[in-house]
């Protein structure tokens, strides 16, 4: 009687330790997130896809065979979603000119504004999207001489969060920025010897209560998709989603490549840098450069800067040539 009550109690044991890998599993390829919760839960995909064959192990090692099956479907399930993104996947035959793209979170515009310059400096973008740009942070980087490094530029100041901005050595022609939740600098960057390449400096609302739930939701949707019948486009910025998150996968699939996940570099961690959650949350990957289908991608890196939650992200790139 006491071994068949053991021999149960191990099965029930099993079995709690696979089901919610194989429903993490499940919401992760339906791409159903069921509240705001999961929508949080979700980024940390590749954690659970990491701790998955634990109870893979258990289960093979108490000979709980259908469980085995489970939490051996489930492991592979989770790896087919997450080991990609740190092996390169090759890019297309782009014969244009290369392109450098930095983007950086300024988190309130509180970043040190030598820290920014210094950063500039050493890394010589092209183009340059930020987010969280507000009006004192703009002023410091004129008076800087950000201006001396970039000759032209899209801004949208704003106090607090809302701001962004794209700077570039290339001539702008801006476009009207999309205004779901932050503003969101939009503009076409006139590389000579290449079509117009459409730039979208990204920041979407945050998850992070459920009031702003809609508005994280209705940011990514307000981004263009990818339009292999017009001119290139780069999303580059804070999209506070990851790979995970079905929305940004619904945006991928309208044709973008991710620079970091086409390099083998999809799992760099981006946020968080600093504050609370920096002391008790894993790092995740919240900060993209999308890419056009025909745009190359030779190099993804992300960088450090003081106080801002997030890493600036850059990818080097070359465009599809001028006809």
């Amino acid at each position: 009687m006491r071994n068949g009550r053991g021999r149960r109690g191990a099965t029930v044991l099993v079995w709690i330790m696979v089901l919610p890998f194989a429903a993490w599993a499940v919401l992760r390829w339906t791409g159903y997130e069921p509240g705001f919760r999961w929508r949080q839960l979700v980024a940390f995909t590749p954690y659970a896809a990491a701790v998955a064959p634990v109870a893979l192990v258990a289960a093979l090692a108490l000979r709980r065979w259908p469980a085995a099956v489970v939490a051996g479907a489930v492991s592979v399930a989770l790896a087919a979603a997450v080991l990609p993104r740190a092996v390169a996947d090759g890019s297309p035959g782009a014969r244009g000119p290369a392109l450098r793209v930095l983007s950086a979170n300024l988190l309130y515009g509180q970043v040190p504004t030598k820290s920014v310059m210094d950063l500039l400096r050493r890394t010589r973008p092209d183009v340059l999207t930020l987010q969280e740009l507000t009006p004192q942070a703009l002023a410091d980087l004129q008076n800087a001489g950000v201006d001396d490094l970039f000759s032209h530029k899209v801004l949208h100041a704003r106090h607090g969060a809302g701001g962004s901005g794209i700077y570039s050595r290339y001539p702008l022609r801006e476009r009207r920025p999309i205004a779901v939740g932050f503003l969101q600098a939009r503009a076409e960057v006139l590389v000579p010897k290449a079509p117009p390449v459409e730039v979208v400096s990204v920041h979407p609302c945050a998850p992070a209560v459920p009031a702003s739930a809609d508005c994280w939701r209705d940011g990514l949707a307000a981004l263009p998709g990818a339009a292999p019948g017009a001119g290139p486009r780069i999303l580059a910025g804070d999209f506070n989603a990851t790979l995970d998150h079905a929305y940004l996968r619904r945006l991928l699939d309208t044709g973008y490549r991710d620079a970091a996940d086409a390099a083998g570099e999809g799992l760099r961690g981006t946020w968080p840098n600093i504050g609370r959650y920096s002391r008790t949350t894993p790092r995740v990957t919240l900060d993209h450069i999308l890419v056009d289908p025909r745009v190359a991608v030779h190099d993804f890196t992300t960088h450090t800067l003081p106080r801002t939650d997030h890493s600036p992200v850059q990818a080097d790139l070359v465009l599809p040539a001028d006809r």
